[in-house]
């Protein structure tokens, strides 16, 4: 059984508080009555009315600008404005300012109950286009996430739940796990998705550049800033700032990013004037930020400043039953991108995909299906001999070591083999970065330069 609609009067008059309450309960409504426009506004923000009944004629403040503060709080309340001095400019007033309708007291019983039904039906059309609206909104949202698994579902959830909020959000994951797709995600789930959403990747900018692309600069700040330059923070103004590998960033700019957070303002590079702005924020790391404030790495402020909601994106081997969805979504996409038939995919190309570990993530086997479709004939299937031979080699590592026993191969042989696995397994992860690299495998970075010669692994 559906809840009766929840109805707010606000009136000074004490008779015609009880009068309306008592009409519109014997009528089924659930009726909550203050006395004056601060009591009023903090009931409204404390539970959503489906329509408030508001005097013209209040005292502090008049019914108008009531009206507009309602309309702050929720810009599609239906407000019916009563009064016993109306007039026509009064009701025009109004109107403008978004009013469903305007009653003169006194009124006829049936008048003001009319005006209701009409009022909630009115409220109630507003919800369904407002659900509907949310629901295209989250689907267009979710287009390029892909994933059924238990890890995917609770990052949906949670991206269905932060959207709508102001909060900084903190997304940690590997490399290629899709952060930037969960920050546009969250972006298009929030009233600033027709705003501008900017991305940053604060690991590909040189530290002496990254204050100016973020803050931007005035004019002769420093050696070829000819011109004065808005910062992303300004464009983003109003809408939402990514800050990919925020761990990155220098600690001398950590400072300045915490002023924004906290301030809500910056300056520009060589600046003396303040400017304010309302930005979100969505970071995204890689590394451990835990870990690196206690190496005195990145601020601990700043950190816990970020970290008010935590997104995790799982790696790929821990969610390989969204694999299979992921080949099929890639195969149809690079189809037709290449304008080819959508392939299919013969089973045992698809084992080998089940199979490997992946530790260029969700990225890495978006290039090996590209790959596959571009060099499958036309109209043919992707099967084995379209996967790169590191692949089937990794996939089968531990059969094939296993087997070689039986061949007869050394011990050493087969260490050296796996080790050599290990190493450019942990380089791929690191995207070739040899010092984290290092760190992965919790070895020096001398000794894995040692082990590259070795090993004879070569660096692209």
């Amino acid at each position: 059984m559906s809840k009766p609609p929840n109805i707010l009067v606000i009136d000074d008059e004490e008779v015609m508080r009880d009068v309306v309450t008592r009409l519109l309960e014997k009528d089924g409504y659930r009726v909550v009555a203050e006395a004056t426009p601060e009591a009023g506004l903090q009931r409204f923000r404390e539970g959503s009315a489906d329509l408030v009944l508001l005097d013209l004629m209040l005292p502090g403040q008049d019914g108008l600008q009531t009206l507009k503060d309602l309309f702050e709080i929720d810009h599609e309340a239906v407000v019916v404005m009563m009064t016993a001095y109306a007039s026509i400019e009064n009701a025009v007033e109004a109107t403008k300012l978004g009013a469903f309708q305007f009653v003169t007291k006194p009124f006829k019983n049936q008048e003001l109950l009319l005006i209701v039904k009409n009022g909630l039906e009115k409220r109630k059309l507003s919800e369904e286009n407002r659900n509907l609206r949310r629901t295209l909104k989250e689907k267009s949202a979710f287009k390029n996430i892909i994933g059924k698994s238990d890890q995917m579902q609770k990052v949906f959830e949670l991206i269905r739940q932060v959207g709508p909020g102001k909060s900084t959000v903190l997304i940690h994951g590997e490399s290629g796990t899709g952060k930037e797709l969960v920050a546009k995600a969250i972006h298009t789930c929030s009233p600033r998705a027709n705003a501008s959403y900017v991305a940053v990747n604060s690991g590909t900018i040189p530290s002496t550049l990254l204050e100016s692309e973020l803050f931007g600069h005035v004019k002769g700040a420093f050696t070829g800033a000819t011109a004065t330059k808005k910062g992303l923070f300004e464009i983003a103004d109003g809408g939402t700032l990514f800050l990919d590998e925020v761990g990155t960033i220098p600690l001398e700019t950590q400072a300045k990013l915490l002023r924004v957070i906290q301030e809500k303002e910056f300056r520009r590079v060589g600046g003396i004037e303040n400017k304010k702005v309302d930005v979100r924020i969505i970071a995204a790391t890689n590394i451990n930020l835990h870990e690196a404030v206690a190496k005195s790495e990145f601020r601990e402020d700043l950190y816990y400043r970020l970290n008010v909601i935590a997104i995790h994106l799982p790696p790929l081997r821990e969610r390989r039953d969204d694999i299979p969805l992921l080949v099929d979504h890639f195969v149809r996409h690079f189809c037709k991108e290449n304008g080819k038939p959508i392939c299919s995919i013969e089973q045992n190309a698809l084992r080998f995909l089940m199979e490997y570990s992946y530790p260029g993530n969700v990225r890495e086997l978006e290039n090996l299906v590209e790959r596959a479709v571009v060099l499958a004939p036309e109209g043919g299937k992707i099967d084995q001999s379209l996967l790169p031979p590191e692949l089937l080699k990794a996939s089968t590592s531990n059969h094939v070591q296993f087997e070689r026993l039986d061949e007869g191969a050394s011990l050493k042989e087969l260490v050296r083999e796996f080790e050599k696995s290990l190493i450019v397994t942990a380089l791929k992860k690191t995207e070739w970065n040899q010092k984290k690299a290092a760190g992965l495998l919790r070895v020096n970075p001398t000794t894995l330069n040692e082990k590259l010669k070795r090993l004879e692994i070569t660096i692209p």
